[in-house]
């Protein structure tokens, strides 16, 4: 009787630890292959991925595109929050399917990733605090000292214009700094400027000048992932012709910057 109980235990012990490892499988497989769709964003970049002050709720633009990605899927959306630094590695480690969090599509990045359609078009701005006339052109940040995230687009543009690098974590070091005088400027998306400045009313910062060349900003994917691209651009196909892309934008900026 004492044996009998041993191996029922036994028996119930290994079909449990089968049935727990067959659903880790299912929710560590990369590509967005099952009923789960792995979002990385940042959580602190408004308006695109923040968190809301009075539930704590992650939301923002890009965090809604994503859900809307995935109702228009069939696939429940996951999210991760992680610096923007630190959110390629994470990709290429297979820790997440895609990358929602306002990335700039350029060269550099085409070599190594794939991109969704654009979902928001938008212009670069140079950022000073509100005393310092001195910037009036990006040529103008040659040789100042600019806040950036290092892994950013706009770091790049920083450090071709001539300007000297500060890492920061994110948008809101980088403001920061630049209102404590550690930094000079700080180069940034025009969108997330308008929207702290409408939020906070902090008029100790300003846009000094803007950046000719407007950006396109896309969903990003590993190499390996292109089956996921394909479905995900015709979910942004289908979210642009019902208004759907339109609406989430009117709803965080007042106009349509899904670049329709």
């Amino acid at each position: 009787m004492r044996t009998r109980v041993t191996l029922t235990l036994s028996l119930a012990a290994a079909l449990l630890l089968t049935s727990c490892s067959g659903g880790s499988d299912d929710g560590a497989s990369g590509g967005g292959d099952g009923d789960v769709l792995r979002v990385a964003t940042e959580g602190t970049y408004a308006p695109f991925s923040f968190n809301d002050p009075d539930t704590d709720e992650l939301t923002g633009y890009d965090v809604e595109v994503a859900r809307a990605v995935g109702e228009e899927l069939g696939m429940e959306v996951e999210f991760s929050e992680t610096t923007f630094d630190s959110i390629f590695a994470g990709l290429e480690a297979d820790r997440y399917d895609v990358i929602a969090n306002q990335v700039t599509i350029n060269p550099e990045r085409e070599e190594s990733y794939l991109f969704s359609t654009p979902y928001t078009v938008s212009s670069g701005v140079v950022i000073t605090r509100a005393d310092d006339d001195s910037v009036t052109s990006l040529a103008d940040v040659a040789g100042l000292t600019s806040a950036q995230s290092l892994t950013s687009s706009f770091s790049e543009v920083a450090t071709e214009a001539g300007a000297t690098i500060e890492t920061v974590e994110g948008f809101t070091q980088a403001i920061t700094l630049l209102k404590q005088g550690r930094v000079d400027v700080t180069i940034n998306d025009s969108l997330a400027f308008l929207e702290y400045q409408k939020t906070t009313g902090d008029d100790e910062v300003k846009i000094a000048a803007e950046i000719d060349e407007p950006s396109e900003q896309a969903l990003v994917f590993r190499q390996d992932s292109a089956d996921l691209q394909s479905r995900v651009d015709d979910a942004l196909e289908s979210l642009r012709a019902d208004g759907t892309l339109a609406e989430i934008s009117e709803r965080y900026f007042g106009e349509d910057v899904s670049g329709q």
